[in-house]
């Protein structure tokens, strides 16, 4: 997109108020008629500009751009660079391929839309536009490479917390799921690059439901989901939330840099929907293997949740989670709607 058209963009978005043509114009170093053209270019783009006589414009378009996020992210480690794309193959591959030519830590990538976007266990995910959000981050850490589902779970904290900014009730659910009253909401997929010893980065990737599609949500998806409209009550732009999530991974990075897993582990267990309650755990690859019932009793350093299955703690370190609620089983499993991430 030209240069100027983003910049309007970026004052139009950071803005809840009408933008006068001509505070644009002095900020920009353009005419008021120049500023006037490159807004018309725009809305011939699709993008809904509206125009308030005597006050300015205002973006009531739900669009993303890099420029949005310069000074707005507070943040000590992640968002320094954030790209923003129309279209890739999945944003965790595009950081991983960043990350292999040398990119720091910290970047951000977002994309409108992904040709293949991956879940967890080899699962599709799909992006749908402007009703979804999927981000992904580098990281570098100074870690061991048994070390990083840690990582995955400090994501999922950093989550919830922006989430419930807007919808309370959100919770995780274990491995890597964020629930709106049992229906998915977003999910997380982490991926790394290392050798025995050494991790060179780690991806976390974060997809997101914004809106319901205005379509309805695709006939096959068969497990129940929701999205952060819906669930909150109001409208909340990516903007805001994409902001948000970057800035609470920001502070849980920071904490664990400074003081380790133990407490990223006490949040996640206090945001966990299944803390000291009945659950099924499946092995493996999903639902195709056994199971165990048990109580949900603890997460341990290597983040495997531990059942009580009878006198005796049973570890899972991978597989699908279903929460038992007055015996009936609520079917979250880790398949989801619109985004590259989730798990």
């Amino acid at each position: 997109m030209n240069a100027n058209r983003e910049t309007i963009l970026a004052h139009l978005g950071n803005s809840t108020t009408p933008v006068s043509g001509h505070a644009l114009a002095e900020k920009m170093g353009l005419s008021r008629t120049g500023i006037w053209k490159h807004i018309q270019a725009l809305r011939k783009q699709g993008i809904d500009i509206e125009s308030h006589a005597g006050r300015g414009y205002q973006l009531k378009s739900d669009v993303l751009n890099t420029s949005m996020f310069t000074g707005r992210l507070k943040t000590q480690r992640i968002g320094s660079h954030v790209m923003v794309l129309d279209e890739t193959d999945s944003t965790n591959r595009e950081v991983m391929r960043q990350a292999e030519s040398g990119a720091d830590e910290g970047l951000v990538i977002i994309a409108d839309f992904q040709t293949q976007g991956r879940g967890r266990l080899g699962r599709s995910w799909h992006t749908a536009g402007h009703d979804s959000l999927a981000i992904s981050i580098l990281l570098r850490p100074n870690i061991s490479p048994e070390q990083v589902p840690q990582l995955s779970l400090l994501t999922a904290v950093a989550l919830q917390q922006a989430l419930a900014a807007h919808a309370p009730e959100t919770r995780i659910k274990w491995p890597n799921d964020l629930l709106f009253h049992g229906a998915k909401i977003a999910g997380i997929l982490t991926e790394m690059r290392a050798e025995p010893g050494q991790v060179h980065a780690v991806v976390l990737g974060i997809g997101l439901n914004v809106q319901k599609p205005a379509n309805g949500w695709p006939k096959e998806i068969t497990q129940k989901v929701t999205d952060l409209c819906s669930s909150s009550g109001k409208y909340v732009s990516r903007l805001t939330i994409a902001s948000e999530i970057i800035q609470a991974i920001d502070d849980c990075y920071d904490i664990y840099i400074k003081r380790g897993f133990a407490p990223i582990r006490k949040l996640w267990w206090d945001a966990h929907a299944a803390s000291g309650q009945l659950v099924r755990a499946h092995h493996g690859n999903g639902r195709d293997g056994g199971y165990v019932e048990g109580i949900a009793e603890a997460l341990d350093e290597d983040g495997a949740l531990l059942l009580r299955v009878g006198d005796k703690l049973q570890r899972f370190i991978a597989g699908d989670l279903e929460l038992i609620d007055n015996g009936s089983m609520n079917h979250a499993s880790t398949d989801h709607a619109s985004m590259d991430q989730p798990a």
